[in-house]
């Protein structure tokens, strides 16, 4: 009998606990030093900034996971619908100025309306959900035209350090979204990702308390509440998104803002949930190639990809087969 109570608890104390579930699929959501909890009790990825990644030992800062990506069970987006609201208003909450220039619009624009069935893009295809058999992602899709909101940003619901006085949280965030969903009567879906983007001086933090705040801990993160997914896209900052010496083949702003979205975008088909792709240390396919970019042929070396006339210089992706950053998918 004493060895028997001995033995349970050493199992309490060595065991790790079990992990949460999410509340649509019964899936256990993954752990990991890049994820938190929304107040809906989702999963919320981040993408860390530079010195964040270097903290983590992610690469190419330094040795760190080498994935592979293993399937845990939950959904994947097989044919993304992708929707863009860009939130510009005429001030900051301090009532300075804000603002986001047409070159870092249409970056934006265009990698996410044209990432669908282009390179990155095909390297998600090898990842899968089972139900009736494994049900891959397509290398298809939908890029919708974007959603110009100029409505004023709320009271500042956080204190960002690197924007004082001008900050929204992810509930915020979450308000924001659904407010312009109902105004152009769009719906939540598992393969719609809904893409929220603030301009110029405008920080965010998870919440009230500051936990963890854009610029600082991240460039950008993917969610979900209800069954809508989505992400927080910060306005694009080189100076803690961006690695020194990185070629920017349009604006320096945008070209950052433009890697870090399609980050969110290739995690957010390939884990919308927070229970699907993600390797034994809880880092998804963007987080395995963060600030690696490959080889640039395009624009006399400026750029990596070249999707319809448009140069773009965006990270690679991890690819499972051969278990390394990819520039095209298989």
């Amino acid at each position: 009998m004493k060895l028997n109570l001995l033995s349970a608890i050493f199992a309490l104390l060595v065991l790790p606990a079990a992990a949460q579930t999410d509340s649509l699929s019964g899936q256990p959501m993954h752990e990991g030093p890049l994820t938190s909890r929304n107040s809906s009790g989702r999963v919320i990825h981040i993408f860390p900034t530079i010195e964040k990644a270097k903290e983590l030992g992610l690469s190419p800062i330094a040795a760190g996971d080498a994935g592979p990506l293993s399937y845990h069970g939950g959904a994947v987006m097989q044919q993304a619908y992708v929707y863009q609201i860009f939130w510009i208003p005429s001030k900051l909450q301090s009532g300075g100025a804000t603002g986001m220039s047409s070159t870092y619009k249409f970056l934006q624009e265009a990698m996410a309306e044209q990432y669908i069935g282009h390179p990155l893009h095909d390297i998600t295809s090898q990842y899968y959900q089972v139900t009736t058999g494994k049900q891959y992602v397509h290398a298809i899709g939908v890029g919708y035209p974007a959603y110009i909101d100029t409505n004023p940003y709320p009271a500042s619901g956080c204190s960002d350090s690197k924007t004082p006085g001008n900050c929204v949280t992810d509930a915020q965030i979450q308000a924001e979204i659904e407010r312009v969903m109902t105004a152009n009567h769009w719906t939540a879906a598992p393969n719609k990702l809904f893409m929220l983007y603030t301009s110029s001086g405008e920080g965010s933090c998870f919440d009230a308390t500051n936990t963890s705040c854009a610029y600082t801990e991240y460039c950008a993160y993917h969610s979900s509440f209800g069954g809508t997914i989505y992400s927080n896209q910060p306005f694009g900052n080189p100076s803690t998104c961006q690695l020194s010496g990185t070629p920017a083949p349009n604006d320096v702003d945008g070209d950052t803002a433009a890697s870090t979205a399609s980050h969110e975008l290739s995690e957010s088909i390939t884990d919308p949930f927070g229970t699907a792709w993600y390797t034994s240390q809880g880092n998804e396919i963007g987080d395995l190639c963060a600030y690696e970019y490959g080889t640039n042929t395009w624009d006399g070396g400026k750029a990596n990809q070249m999707w319809t006339g448009v140069y773009f210089e965006l990270q690679m992706e991890f690819d499972n087969h051969t278990g390394a950053c990819a520039q095209v998918g298989p």
